[in-house]
């Protein structure tokens, strides 16, 4: 773990042998990372939180064996969120806007993602938005990608004037996962217009693959790409995915697409 630097804001920093132990449950978590089976995961970030507490990735390793949507999970991530946020320490306040390049922030920035995510699912589309925001404060250079979650966030919940912020800070992105929802956004808006066909248009370019999974032609395989290229198929499947419900649930969404694309 890098040097912390000094106490800040009145935040408490963890001691030396607090920082020691995080460190011997940290390695436990690369091993539980590396478990074949949830049991054994299970037992090793187990193990890890006995070490130390303040270990995020441990509680985070708990928070996705948990019943998906279960109130434990999501009291596991809120422990995880605050462990990352406990072992900053004083140091927290001063890092801000340069969050990820601290290796020690790491922890802390995965489980505010898969809180927000988990949120998202629940429901809860406020906190999750403002959770992602809060990250790219956090860490405009964004090295974890949470601006295209925000994006489709924002598109689904017809958040405009939040999108031409985040279109301003973001200036040049041509990839698949923001260009789809900014085509949705456009027709959640405008319907069939100039505006909605020109980003429609934009959309096709950055990956032309999408609408066969959107309309059904093609189905989503059983395991999700592990890796992807932009414009190639597994970015299609990602992007479909993650986002495909939100344009099968804006009314004539999808029979707009399947008319745009047979001309």
């Amino acid at each position: 773990m890098a040097k912390k630097k000094s106490s800040a804001g009145g935040a408490k920093n963890p001691s030396r042998k607090e920082l020691e132990a995080l460190d011997r449950a940290q390695e436990l978590v690369y091993d539980a990372w590396d478990a074949t089976t949830a049991k054994r995961r299970l037992e090793l970030a187990t193990k890890a939180i006995e070490i130390s507490p303040l270990c995020a990735d441990a509680w985070l390793v708990l928070a996705q064996i948990a019943e998906p949507g279960s109130d434990e999970q999501m009291e596991l991530l809120l422990r995880a969120v605050d462990a990352g946020k406990t072992a900053l320490g004083g140091s927290f306040d001063e890092m801000i806007g340069e969050f990820w390049g601290w290796f020690e922030t790491r922890p802390y920035m995965r489980a505010r993602q898969v809180l927000a995510t988990t949120l998202w699912d629940r429901g809860l589309r406020d906190d999750a938005i403002a959770h992602v925001w809060d990250m790219l404060l956090l860490n405009p250079n964004d090295n974890q990608g949470v601006r295209y979650l925000l994006i489709g966030y924002l598109a689904e919940t017809d958040r405009h004037a939040e999108i031409e912020r985040l279109k301003e800070s973001y200036p040049g992105e041509d990839m698949a996962m923001w260009l789809w929802p900014l085509a949705l956004a456009a027709f959640r808006r405008d319907g069939d217009s100039p505006a909605s066909r020109l980003a429609l248009g934009s959309a096709l370019d950055s990956n032309a693959f999408v609408p066969a999974y959107l309309l059904g032609k093609k189905k989503l395989p059983k395991q999700l790409p592990d890796h992807y290229g932009i414009g190639d198929r597994n970015e299609a499947v990602l992007f479909a995915d993650g986002f495909g419900s939100s344009w099968s649930a804006t009314p004539g969404a999808l029979d707009w697409l399947r008319t745009k694309i047979a001309k």
